[in-house]
């Protein structure tokens, strides 16, 4: 029966789920899982949820943007997300940017609508207070 999830086995016979067929982006010839990155980004202190999206890019042909809800404004910032991806995850996995919200969309039944995370897109300078959070 196929389901749509991929996985692989861990050196200790684990089964490791590295996401779905249907999220996977294909980023500069290199296959991203969404949600390898989204566990990256939860599994750092100042992070309290993350979204990753593929968007439109015309060098790479998508890229990862996260969506990011933090524990306290200033909690952490996009460089230091970038590093802490970059040291769990391979360089081309990094999200190329990084949109800081309140709280991410969730539909009746409390699930990510990830479908309307690329329309809040990256914020432009007027829009992120000194503290880098999205208004």
């Amino acid at each position: 029966m196929a389901t749509g999830d991929l996985g692989r086995f861990d050196d200790a016979g684990r089964l490791v789920v590295e996401g779905r067929d249907d999220e996977m982006i294909v980023s500069g010839g290199e296959n991203v899982y969404p949600q390898e990155v989204e566990d990256s980004l939860a599994r750092h202190e100042g992070v309290v949820e993350a979204a990753a999206v593929g968007v439109d890019d015309e060098e790479f042909g998508k890229r990862l943007r996260a969506f990011v809800v933090l524990t306290s404004p200033g909690a952490a910032d996009e460089d230091e997300l970038k590093a802490h991806v970059k040291t769990n995850l391979a360089r081309y996995k990094v999200p190329r940017d990084f949109v800081f919200l309140d709280e991410l969309p969730r539909n009746a039944t409390g699930k990510i609508i990830k479908k309307e995370l690329p329309e809040r897109g990256a914020p432009s300078d007027s829009e992120v207070d000194p503290v880098g959070k999205a208004e």
